[in-house]
């Protein structure tokens, strides 16, 4: 199969939502280090590659609510599209204490070339995807570590980052989840919800459009049951967000 940079999912459904999976994959293409970035497949198959399970939970969400959901189809250890294209962390030398080989000596020449083949189509088409509806809710799924090397484990089994342009749907989906009854709910946790230039700044806080970034704690959506599991528990919640609030 013939490498893209994104994959569309759903492209003919016509709901108000946008789904989309910066961190989907781990994959690392042909012309980024012959396909190879010198870690091992232990570490490719960490957090620091990608978000588990955030791809598997968000085509079943797109399912359930008849939502488009777009995927970045290479590793964030390549180049990060959730970050802006200036960002110093947007290609990571060092990450959760783990060296990346194929990073270590890349020279600005070399970031340029992957922003232009891999991290502005995935964004041009996600803008594409987000200027079809006036309306959009744009929800980024992501996934988290329940721990980062020598740190405290992490309490919240979801977090809900917003950020203070646009954080009027983000704050009535935190309020709908803590009815849910049994959740440890992250307000901004584990990060801060805003990072000037990252996909939430370009596509929804710059033009004024609605939405939240979602993070789920992987150990919670780490297989396919899982992943439906959460799928079905969130469908409802987003829905009941969107009507009760009003927005």
């Amino acid at each position: 199969m013939t490498y893209k940079p994104f994959s569309i999912y759903g492209a003919e459904r016509r709901s108000r939502w946008l789904i989309t999976v910066d961190h989907a994959a781990n994959f690392v293409p042909e012309d980024i280090g012959g396909g190879d970035l010198g870690l091992d497949p232990t570490d490719m198959s960490r957090h620091i590659a990608y978000d588990v399970g955030a791809r598997g939970t968000s085509l079943r969400l797109g399912e359930l609510l008849d939502a488009p959901v777009i995927c970045a189809n290479w590793s964030r250890l390549c180049i990060d599209p959730n970050r802006g294209a200036d960002d110093p962390t947007l290609v990571m030398r060092l990450y959760d204490g783990t060296i990346i080989p194929g990073n270590r000596d890349v020279d600005e020449a070399e970031i340029e070339r992957r922003k232009a083949t891999h991290y502005q189509p995935y964004h041009n088409a996600l803008e594409s995807l987000a200027a079809e509806r006036e309306d959009v809710v744009i929800i980024a799924m992501h996934s988290f570590s329940p721990k980062l090397n020598g740190r405290a484990p992490r309490p919240w089994e979801i977090g809900v980052l917003h950020a203070p342009q646009e954080d009027r749907f983000g704050k009535a989906l935190i309020a709908e989840l803590e009815r849910d009854g049994d959740l440890t709910v992250g307000d901004n946790e584990p990060y801060n919800g805003w990072l000037a230039g990252d996909s939430i700044d370009q596509h929804a806080l710059q033009p004024g459009r609605l939405n939240a970034l979602i993070e789920l704690r992987h150990d919670e959506i780490d297989t396919p049951e899982s992943q439906s599991d959460w799928a079905e528990r969130l469908a409802p919640i987003l829905q009941n967000t969107l009507a009760n609030s009003g927005l």
